[in-house]
């Protein structure tokens, strides 16, 4: 490929990376460019540049993602090769043919690109609810949250910061590695989805208290079992958070009265000394249930504040996903 080809097709080429680590949707590949690509190439050079840069990423070999996911991708690159030039590029087939074989397991990996060069890769289940629980994956709401701390981290940096519903642990990863907090308290109320979680937190190099040596770079990480509707005022003040943050936990009606509730006892409990800023990130699938938020924030006399909406460019979100971050003020 000539210099001037490399610098048109660079875009193409990160955009292939970044979504094909993160194994979320074929829809979101840029296929049209590449078509376009393909055709004004002489030789198979981008084709292989492509192969290096996603099934043969070294986080992929390392982490492999999702094998169904890797055969459909492999599949549509072969179908667009075909479609431009006649003669079979081996590397494709090959690539293909590891993945052919293999059965499909429970578990997959997820890598996410930051902007500072790291990355975050998580282990997630294969189905979307497993062992009762949707919190084994990751969904587009913490992506967002993401996307904005690392776009705001003055947010967190030097502070004590308390997820709720961390699920996969990746809004939490990625604050840790780009927003330079003091102290991280993943929490959940899952066996399952907290077992993953501290997987994932060792995964990309983090220690867990007590475990944590004392290096004062890293945040002392913690993963909590926390469940809303039985944890007590002490339990939550022992956690001192000056920032408190939760990504897509208003799916039904249930749980947006009980965060309502446990965020009141939050309030509560850390009164007589500086309220802790509050950020929640949903995605609106249900009008009735964001309604039913706001409505329940009013009656529980804890005032909002919509933040303003951010580019989405870092990570790959479902197609026509309306989200939205409310900041509360405890």
């Amino acid at each position: 490929m000539a210099p001037e080809e490399s610098a048109e097709a660079a875009g193409l080429l990160q955009s292939f990376e970044s979504r094909y680590l993160a194994a979320r949707t074929l829809r979101s590949f840029p296929w049209q460019s590449l078509e376009e690509k393909l055709r004004d190439s002489s030789g198979p050079e981008l084709l292989l540049i492509i192969l290096q840069k996603t099934v043969k990423h070294p986080l992929c070999v390392k982490h492999p993602p999702s094998v169904k996911y890797a055969r459909c991708f492999l599949s549509e690159l072969i179908r667009k090769h075909e479609a431009v030039h006649t003669e079979p590029l081996d590397e494709l087939y090959e690539a293909l043919a590891e993945v052919l074989m293999p059965k499909e397991p429970t578990q997959c990996h997820r890598s996410y690109l930051l902007p500072s060069g790291d990355s975050v890769t998580l282990s997630e289940s294969t189905a979307i609810i497993s062992h009762g629980t949707t919190g084994l994956v990751t969904w587009d709401a913490a992506l967002y949250l993401a996307e904005w701390a690392i776009q705001n981290p003055a947010a967190f940096a030097h502070r004590t910061v308390l997820e709720l519903g961390s699920g996969a642990g990746l809004t939490g990863l990625a604050i840790c590695k780009t927003c330079c907090p003091s102290a991280y308290v993943f929490s959940d109320y899952h066996s399952c989805v907290l077992e993953q979680l501290r997987g994932n937190v060792l995964l990309n190099g983090l220690s867990l208290e007590p475990d944590a040596t004392d290096d004062s770079e890293s945040p002392k990480v913690t993963v909590a079992q926390l469940d809303w509707d039985v944890v007590t005022a002490p339990q939550l003040a022992a956690f001192q958070p000056d920032v408190i943050i939760a990504a897509d936990v208003l799916y039904c009606p249930e749980t947006v009265l009980s965060l309502v509730r446990v965020l009141q006892r939050l309030s509560a409990c850390l009164k007589g000394q500086q309220a802790p800023d509050a950020y929640v990130a949903f995605t609106v699938r249900n009008p009735q249930t964001y309604q039913l938020f706001t409505s329940e924030l009013g009656q529980a006399g804890i005032p909002w504040e919509a933040v303003p909406h951010h580019d989405q460019k870092l990570f790959p979100y479902e197609e026509h996903s309306d989200m939205a971050i409310l900041k509360l003020m405890l």
